[in-house]
């Protein structure tokens, strides 16, 4: 039986500002910055970070999965900040990323900020890679024993309060070549997204706003699971596929200490498994304990899928209706 261990973790906001210089505020960033300062520092914690890092080594995951927010307003010297912690985590082969709108608060050369991260954004070799200079990123992939992991970029500049999200028609027409192609061989899809992918889902103001674009993807090429962050919380939703639907998991942040349980850090660990005619998904929630500074275990969570096998005959049984 193959399996993959995958740990999900997002919205770390791991970065300090301490001595940003004024002029490196003049725009969106002063609101952030001024976030940074009344309340996100206080909230998101590096202790928390620390101690999730010491339980990441203890569980030992084939691959590590972060899905945006590294830094708060996306400074190039919050870009170097990150570059410095990835490997904390985990060689580049392990440990792959997204971005999110945090790290794209306003646009910023490619050659400073994303391309310190460039060996935990890559694809795999020969696989489909994001562009050099950032501007119109495809799908990357990554494929671990039998799960193809593939990865958008929503993360665009948006106006003052405002943390919308977009893919674009270019991401969008090669995500579905890249579902239909790493279905076709048999793999187990995992789609990485920052923002959360089911319309509606979310407030206006930090909505996906081409989402129902991307659930019409899905709802004709198929995917097996879609990860996310950016809310901050917690979830479990659905989008149909041909297959039937898919579960849409979301997060919470990586890094939050806070005194509201339901907002406090968490991350995912899952197993995946390929039981021969299905697909075995395993989910178990790891919460961050302040009392006692630890992560352990607070939920889990377990649901089949349609297996390779099942999911052609339920393609069969679409072209024979379509016909």
């Amino acid at each position: 039986m193959t399996e993959l261990v995958l740990a999900h973790l997002s919205d770390p906001h791991l970065t300090d500002l301490g001595g940003v210089r004024g002029r490196e505020l003049l725009s969106k960033r002063i609101l952030g910055y001024l976030s940074w300062r009344t309340h996100r520092r206080h909230v998101h914690r590096s202790e928390v970070l620390d101690t999730l890092l010491t339980d990441l080594r203890g569980v030992a995951p084939d691959q590590v999965v972060i899905t945006g927010d590294l830094t708060h307003i996306g400074l190039p010297h919050e870009f170097r900040q990150a570059a410095a912690w990835l490997p904390r985590i985990g060689a580049p082969d392990r440990v792959f990323v997204i971005p999110g709108n945090h790290d794209a608060y306003r646009w910023a050369p490619w050659s400073e900020t994303f391309a310190l991260w460039a060996p935990y954004l890559a694809s795999d070799p020969g696989a489909p890679a994001a562009s050099t200079d950032g501007r119109d990123p495809l799908p990357t992939l990554r494929v671990r024993n039998g799960v193809a992991l593939i990865g958008l970029s929503t993360a665009r500049p948006s106006p003052p309060f405002m943390a919308t999200g977009r893919i674009g028609r270019g991401q969008l027409e090669a995500l579905g070549d890249l579902l239909r192609t790493t279905g076709e061989q048999g793999l187990f899809r995992v789609l990485l997204i920052h923002h959360p992918a089911v319309p509606g889902s979310i407030r206006w103001r930090k909505r996906l706003t081409d989402a129902p674009a991307l659930a019409a993807v899905l709802a004709e090429r198929g995917v097996e699971l879609v990860l996310h962050g950016h809310a901050h919380r917690d979830s479990r939703l659905w989008l149909p596929t041909p297959a039937g639907r898919a579960p849409v998991i979301g997060v919470r942040s990586a890094s939050m200490h806070g005194e509201d349980a339901a907002r406090r850090a968490q991350y995912h660990l899952f197993r995946i498994s390929d039981r021969g005619g299905a697909w075995n998904v395993r989910l178990s929630v790891r919460e961050y304990v302040p009392d006692e500074h630890r992560f352990a275990p607070v939920d889990a969570w377990e649901v089949e899928l349609p297996g390779p096998r099942e999911r052609d005959k339920e393609s069969e049984r679409g072209t024979e209706t379509e016909t």
